[in-house]
């Protein structure tokens, strides 16, 4: 995943392919050049810990009604102006609270004998971007038979993605809009994002959500070729759509009206069996 020589080293997680001069960081933010190589600068680095039902992932149709170890750290390898999580995932650095993968798994197995953990949901911030905590931990997790969750937005090469994927065992995937003109301006790559959404489709249970946006990504021509997409995959494939609130440098915009959420919901009901409205 990583080349370099004595003057950078070249970041091959994500699609940003990022060239970092000594001590510096990527677009993430969480990952750093250190004596020529790129390093996780995010590694069990943690600025969120909760336990809670997997339906807030959210992930409707995976072990419904149980309860999951939620972990953030910082950064994100996205740059969306309405991000609704903006303090952890635009946030910095947390040295004081660190956490290593086997203090992770030991936390989990506490919590499935106390009330039934089910395992460990990396979400909150952009998780792939902690690519090799994310990876150390999950194969710890699969040894003592827990789950492994990401809640994520999809934007990872596609070598270190198949290297992960035997160890997850479900995904939420955020595609921001079916458009490839907005996700270049929130810094994505939209084929990426298609692409890895099919990849975890092979190996793990996936559910998508799609914030919507009023004015934005909210027409139904983009609904009708994301919910297309979609069913040409598998149309038992679960799709969430969610309102947008002012948040970040978006606090201009309006709340999504009800109306919208309920005119997409029609267009996607065509053709995926399961669709659900958040944030109602």
């Amino acid at each position: 995943m990583i080349s370099s020589n004595r003057n950078f080293a070249v970041c091959n997680l994500c699609p940003h392919h990022c060239h970092l001069k000594e001590g510096a960081s990527g677009i993430c933010r969480a990952r750093k050049c250190v004596e020529g190589k790129v390093v996780s600068s995010s590694y069990g680095n943690l600025s969120a810990l909760a336990l809670d039902p997997i339906e807030k992932k959210p992930l409707y149709h995976f072990h419904k009604g149980s309860q999951i170890l939620s972990v953030g750290s910082f950064g994100c390898n996205l740059k969306c102006p309405f991000c609704q999580n903006h303090e952890i995932s635009m946030g910095t650095s947390t040295h004081d609270n660190y956490y290593a993968p086997d203090d992770i798994v030991d936390l989990a197995l506490k919590l499935k004998h106390e009330c039934g953990n089910i395992g460990v949901a990396f979400t909150y911030n952009e998780p792939l971007i902690s690519y090799e905590y994310v990876l150390d931990t999950a194969r710890l997790l699969k040894q003592a038979d827990l789950c492994t969750v990401l809640v994520t937005n999809g934007t990872i090469c596609e070598e270190p993605f198949l290297a992960l994927l035997p160890y997850i065992d479900a995904l939420n995937i955020d595609l921001k809009a079916f458009s490839p003109h907005f996700y270049r301006k929130i810094k994505g790559d939209f084929d990426t994002v298609l692409n890895n959404i099919r990849l975890a489709h092979e190996f793990s249970h996936v559910e998508i959500t799609t914030l919507v946006i009023d004015g934005v990504n909210d027409s139904d021509e983009d609904m009708e070729r994301e919910c297309q997409f979609l069913c040409s995959i598998d149309k038992e494939m679960p799709l969430h759509l969610s309102r947008c609130f002012p948040r970040y440098r978006w606090s201009h915009i309006r709340i999504t009206p009800y109306e919208t959420l309920d005119r997409l919901l029609g267009i996607a009901q065509k053709y995926l069996h399961h669709v659900y409205l958040g944030n109602v």
